[in-house]
């Protein structure tokens, strides 16, 4: 009997507009298959190169973290990708949030980050080891 396997994952973000965070998603950093639920929306499940990310819309009335500001310099999402550099430019000219400038880490990385429209910070890194 084979043992079943993880195919995917999705990581979620509490956002506090799921409709202007899905098209910040969208139009800076390329997340354009995008499907939003409810009515009003409160939902939205959005793609890009296969990868997908949830934005659950949070109670207003509550007060949303970022990891960064409970861990100094910790992530909400780290995206692996092929080319940190091109994805660096891309995410530059759309206008994207740029939390911290591409560098090459001391653990073999070429990597950046941004944040969203709710201070999440996201990274992105690219083995160079």
């Amino acid at each position: 009997m084979s043992k079943a396997k993880i195919t995917a994952s999705a990581p979620i973000l509490l956002v506090k507009d799921v409709i202007q965070s899905a098209a910040y998603f969208g139009t800076k950093l390329g997340f354009t298959d995008q499907t939003l639920y409810g009515e009003p929306t409160n939902f939205a499940i959005i793609r890009r190169d296969g990868i997908t990310v949830m934005l659950a819309q949070a109670d207003a009335s509550k007060t949303l973290i970022p990891h960064w500001k409970i861990v100094d310099k910790m992530w909400n999402i780290y995206f692996w990708v092929d080319d940190a550099e091109a994805i660096y430019a891309e995410f530059q000219a759309s206008g994207a949030i740029i939390d911290y400038t591409l560098y090459t880490t001391p653990w073999g990385t070429r990597e950046f980050g941004v944040q969203d429209l709710d201070d999440h910070d996201i990274a992105f890194g690219q083995i160079i080891r």
